[in-house]
Formats: C-alpha cells, sequence, structure tokens
C-alpha cells in the first residue's frame, strides 16, 4: 500500500520543482527585462523581435513595462546644442575658418520614423552633413572682408534657414544657428582692419568738413539776416520818428527821481536838454 504511494508523491514533487522552476525563470526576467525606466525629457521606440519598430506608438517619460522579447530605444527629445569647427573658401578663393554652434531637438511625436530612418546617430547621419555642406556653400558666396564685419549676420541667418529647411522634413527641427568666430589667415585680417580703419577715418574726416560747411552757412546767413535787419532800420529812421523817440525818452528821464533840470527846446535838434545832478 506504502509502495503504491511512492510513485504519487513523486510525480507531484517533479510539479512543484518545475513549477518553482518556471516561476523563478518568469520572476528573473521579469527585473531584468520587463520594465524600463525612461528619463526626464526623453522618449523611447518600442522595437520586438518578433514585429520590428512599432511606428504608431512612442512611449513618454516614467516606468514602462513590456515583454521580454521588447526593447525600448531611448531618444532625447529637449534642445541640444553641438559645436562644429568648419573650413570653408570664400568668394575669391580664400580659406576660411569658422565656428559654429547648432541648436535642434528631434520632432517627439515622430520618434519611431525617425529612428526607422536614420537610428540614433542621426545627428552625424542628417543634420552634421547639412550643417557643413550649407556653410561651404553660402560662404563661397561673400568674400573676406564682408564676412569679417558687414554682412556676418546675414551670413548666420541664410545658413540657419537653409538647415531648418532641409532637415524639416525629416522629424528633426533646427532652433538656432550661431557664428561664433570666423578665422581669416593673418595677413588677410590684418589688412581689412587697416582698410575699416581708413574707412572711418575718411568718414571722420567727411563729417569734419561737412560740419565746417554747415557753421559757415549758419554764419552766412546770420551775418545775411543782421545786414538785412538794419538796412530795414535805416530806412525807417526819420528826423519826425527820432525826434518822437526823444521826446518819449525825455519824459521817462524827468519822471526819473535822479533828474533835476529839464530845459524844453534847449538842444541844438530842438530836443529836451536834461541837466543832471552831476
Amino acid at each position: 500500500m506504502a509502495q503504491q504511494q511512492y510513485p504519487n508523491l513523486s510525480q507531484a514533487a517533479l510539479r512543484l520543482l518545475g513549477g518553482a522552476f518556471v516561476f523563478i525563470l518568469v520572476a528573473s526576467l521579469a527585473g531584468g527585462c520587463m520594465t524600463t525606466s525612461i528619463g526626464s525629457g526623453e522618449g523611447a521606440v518600442k522595437y520586438s523581435v518578433f514585429g520590428g519598430t512599432d511606428l504608431e506608438k512612442r512611449y513618454g517619460e516614467g516606468l514602462q513595462i513590456h515583454a521580454p522579447w521588447v526593447n525600448l530605444i531611448r531618444y532625447d527629445v529637449r534642445v541640444q546644442e553641438q559645436m562644429e569647427d568648419i573650413d570653408a573658401l570664400s568668394s575669391n578663393g580664400l580659406s576660411i575658418g569658422m565656428d559654429a554652434s547648432i541648436r535642434w531637438r528631434p520632432e517627439a511625436g515622430a520618434l519611431p520614423s525617425l529612428h526607422v530612418t536614420y537610428g540614433e546617430d542621426y545627428y552625424r547621419k542628417l543634420v552634421q552633413p547639412e550643417l557643413r555642406s550649407a556653410v561651404r556653400e553660402i560662404v563661397g558666396q561673400f568674400t573676406p572682408e564682408e564676412l569679417y564685419s558687414s554682412r556676418r549676420t546675414e551670413l548666420q541667418e541664410r545658413i540657419f534657414q537653409q538647415v531648418r529647411d532641409a532637415v524639416s522634413g525629416e522629424n528633426v527641427t533646427v532652433d538656432a544657428i550661431l557664428i561664433r568666430d570666423i578665422s581669416l589667415p593673418e595677413q588677410i585680417r590684418g589688412a581689412i582692419e587697416n582698410k575699416l580703419k581708413e574707412e572711418q577715418e575718411a568718414e571722420r574726416y567727411q563729417f569734419t568738413i561737412e560740419k565746417e560747411r554747415l557753421e559757415a552757412q549758419r554764419k552766412e546767413i546770420e551775418a545775411t539776416g543782421q545786414a538785412e535787419y538794419q538796412r530795414i532800420i535805416t530806412q525807417s529812421l526819420s528826423n519826425q520818428f527820432l525826434r518822437f523817440k526823444g521826446i518819449e525818452a525825455t519824459q521817462n528821464l524827468a519822471n526819473s527821481p535822479n533828474s533835476k533840470t529839464v530845459v524844453i527846446g534847449s538842444g541844438s535838434d530842438g530836443l529836451p536838454l536834461i541837466l543832471g545832478n552831476q
């Protein structure tokens, strides 16, 4: 009777051990492969060995639980910046060195498409080549003098527009391109600086000449006005008017507390004669 029970016990033990093994295996797989933490400012693309890349769904921040045969590829979806040192030729064939920085970000909603087309190294495959190509193409349309001084802002804006338009349909957004520095050969830079200095001196000299010319015009106009004023006054001064003004002044003096004697009609011109207190 006891011998008939041992086989049943052996089978139960085997089933128990098998279940424990499966549980341990599943638990170990769940702990190592079935959870992925997506950090702040990140997004993830789902890849399955059975179905490939999921083009319909993008995973956001937080702890994501998935099957062991699924892999989540994480992407930084924040604004990123990269410095580039680029050599180009100006319109007259001189070598120009340029330090530029580019700010870009992947479009978060299009991460699966970006992953399938370019992969995680999309900057090196897409953004960087477009930036270098735009710099070389546009720099070749400027002279060293223009790059060094007057048209630097225009250069920066044209490069930005070309790169932005080139990558806009590839699920990447370029926010800005900044020209940090432009390096010219020492002799060329010295010649440009001397030329700019001479132009500034010439402009200052022309300003001084114009200032003196305007001052001379002002003085001429002032003198002409004074002469015209004197002519008008001279024409308006008659003997009768002068006598009237003399009488008017005499009356004012007669009312002054300092006057002593007023002799009417004693002057050589018939005006009153004033005797003061001296």
